[in-house]
This record gives structure tokens, sequence and C-alpha cells, in this order.
């Protein structure tokens, strides 16, 4: 299916039409590293088409008032013909954050949202609302690769598996205009979506506990409800990768959780009419039969009948995920050389074998305490800070 994803073209007159639309960019930020927040911010003034509003939130931040960021923001936006507001409220949660900054900016047509450690390609924005030309179109995801690819070999291998998910299985699930997660660094949305939900996004609830994260499934279900969710792999967005493993597992287990909570709510709220909903119905009949046929094949073959596991298991995955990792070699990037990305894409393996066992265990482990529903990470101050020269625009 991902090779029947089609994006659209920026034309003369797609261009006219979406020059006419008030773009605003939503910035929540608590706790974040002040290197990787001002080199979002850089990277709004570079755009191809510039946003017309940039409106910034700090969601009560402990560990920096961020002053003298501010203070730069302020005047280069100024001198870029950019309208923006900022402002610092009493720590709520990035959900409360974006809703601040939507009831400063009732005049948006579509609302980028992103995360304080976004760092958008000079053609992300421009790329990323090219579908919109497309009325029945509700949301936009973006490409997400990580700022800080080469800092270990954890943040490559995340790079290399996050960067095939999304396009192989959000480029599948597009081709048919049913993505179903968009990514937090960079999605746009209609802005009718965000704001005619607003009240349910900021009290969603589960199991009678308030629902602190999952946000960018949430208003892409949504925006489901409404039409297509598809993808733009033009629109691509630098963010800062887990460097340690702890980081990295409150991140997935919050993903998890997440998940869990989501795919009730597709069940539950999405017509059998919309490919999402037999995207989603699938992808857990699929889970299931793997986690049963994997059992039966390590545990039941050889205990019960004397049988080992045929060979290929050993080899048929992982000639899979390198032919799939092929995608990964598609994104060039003008601050790496395509050797070191090889070497990245050697690595398919060790993706191969992390996702068979740490993340399969921290799924179910994940679906299991889906109740815990707070964010979990960067309550202590930027777990990744800022290091090195800036990364430039993918070719």
């Amino acid at each position: 299916m991902y090779h029947l994803e089609r994006p659209r073209k920026l034309t003369s007159r797609i261009a006219r039409q979406l020059e006419a639309l008030h773009v605003a960019i939503l910035v929540p930020v608590y706790n974040e590293d002040p290197g990787y927040l001002r080199l979002g911010l850089e990277s709004f003034l570079r755009q191809t088409r510039r946003p017309d509003s940039v409106h910034i939130v700090d969601d009560g931040s402990t560990h920096t008032d961020y002053a003298e960021v501010r203070l730069w923001w302020e005047a280069a936006a100024h001198d870029a013909g950019i309208a923006t507001t900022w402002q610092r409220v009493p720590n709520g949660g990035k959900r409360h954050a974006q809703a601040h900054a939507v009831r400063v900016s009732p005049e948006a047509d579509i609302y980028v949202t992103c995360d304080s450690d976004s760092c958008f390609a000079p053609a992300a924005l421009e790329q990323a609302l090219i579908p919109f030309s497309r009325p029945r179109v509700q949301s936009v995801a973006g490409i997400v690769i990580a700022t800080n690819n080469r800092a270990n070999w954890l943040v490559r291998i995340t790079d290399l598996w996050f960067v095939v998910c999304q396009l192989v299985d959000r480029s599948g699930q597009s081709a048919v205009g049913a993505v179903m997660v968009n990514s937090g660094p960079l999605a746009a949305y209609r802005a009718d979506i965000i704001r005619d939900n607003l009240d349910g996004y900021l009290n969603e609830t589960f199991m009678g506990r308030p629902v602190n994260f999952s946000d960018d499934s949430m208003l892409t279900l949504y925006a489901q409800e409404r039409g297509l969710t598809v993808q733009q792999p033009s629109a691509i967005c630098f963010t800062a990768m887990p460097e340690k493993w702890s980081h990295f597992n409150r991140m997935y287990l919050r993903w998890m959780r997440g998940s869990t909570i989501r795919s009730i709510w597709r069940m539950r709220y999405l017509t059998p009419a919309r490919p999402a909903f037999w995207l989603h119905t699938m992808r857990w009949v699929q889970m299931v039969l793997t986690q049963m046929i994997t059992l039966w094949m390590l545990v039941v073959e050889p205990l019960a009948y004397g049988n080992l596991p045929p060979r290929s298991m050993l080899v048929v995955p992982f000639l899979i995920g390198w032919a799939q990792g092929l995608r990964y070699l598609g994104i060039i990037r003008s601050d790496e050389r395509i050797r070191s990305r090889a070497v990245t894409w050697l690595a398919m393996p060790a993706a191969i074998v992390m996702a068979w066992t740490v993340l399969r265990w921290l799924r179910w482990y994940g679906i299991v305490t889906c109740a815990k529903t707070g964010w979990g990470t960067r309550q202590n101050g930027a777990e990744v800070t800022l290091n090195g020269a800036a990364p430039t625009a993918p070719a």
C-alpha cells in the first residue's frame, strides 16, 4: 500500500489558493532546552512559505523563563512580518497550552502543531499545506527525523525505526486517506477541527482520570470523523530523539498507553464506512495473531512436538526489514553523508531484535497499565540539549 501514496505537487494554482489561508503555528513549551527552542523558531523565519502567525505558550516551565529567546524572537518575528504572541501560563499540560494559543488566534484557517524542539526544513510548511487544496483533506502529517541522529546508537536505531514506520505504515494509511496518528513535531489541521472539538480535547478522561498524552492521535481522530487524513512525505521536520534509555522507555510507554486508549475510541466512534476503522481493526488482529504464532513456533512446537523453529525465522524478517528500510535512504540530509546513513540502515537487525523483545514487552505493559495517564518526561528539565551546529535542509 505504501507504494500507492501519491503526494500532491505544488502548482501555481494551488500556490495562489494556499496563499490566501491564514496559517498559525502553535508552540507549547515546557522545560525545553533554550537552544532547541531557538533553533525551531529560527526555522520558521527560513520557510519558503512563512507562517502568518506564531503563538508560543510557556506552560509554567520551572527551569527557565526563556527571557533571552523571547526578546530575540519578538524582534525577529516583527522584522519578518510574522504576527506573534508569547504567553506564560500556570502548568496545565500540552493540550491546555495549545488551547491558550488557539484562543488568541481566531483568524486562523490552518493550525500547525509542533513541539518545542521541532525544527522545520525550509520547505516544510509550504509542503504541509499542499494537500489542503483538496477540500476533503482535514489533516496532514509531516515526516519527522532526528536532529541528533549521530548522538549515539540508540538515537540512530530510533531514527531508523521511526522513519521507516512513517514511510511504510503511515504511507500505506495515507494512500487511502486514513492516517491514524499525526506526529507531534509537525502536523497541520483545518482550524475548525481544533476549535469545534476544543472542549472535548481539553477534558478527555479514561477510567475517570484526565488524559494528558496522546494529543496528536486525538486531533487526528477528530479529523478522521470529518474527512481524509493524509501524509505529505516532502514536509520534513527535525526533532530531538531520546539519547538515554530511561528517556526512551518513558516516551515509548506513553505512546503505548495512549495508543491503547485511542484504539478504544476508534472502535467506539469511527464508522465502518471509514477506511481507518478497518485498518485499525486489521492492525489489532495482526498483532494478536503475531503473538500467538510466535509463541506457538518458539514454545509449543519445541516442547510439545520436538520441532525446532524454522531457520527462516532468522533470515526472512531481517531481509524484509532491510527492504523496507531502503525508504530510510530516500531522505537525503545535507548535514550527513550517505555512507553514514547506509551504516544506520545496516543496523536494521538491531531495530528488529529490539522490536521483537524490549518493545514488544513495553507494548503489552503499556496496554495493561494504560490507566496511568501522566506525561512522564521533562519533569526535571530538558532531557536532550542542543550540541554542535544546527542541521540544514535535506535535499
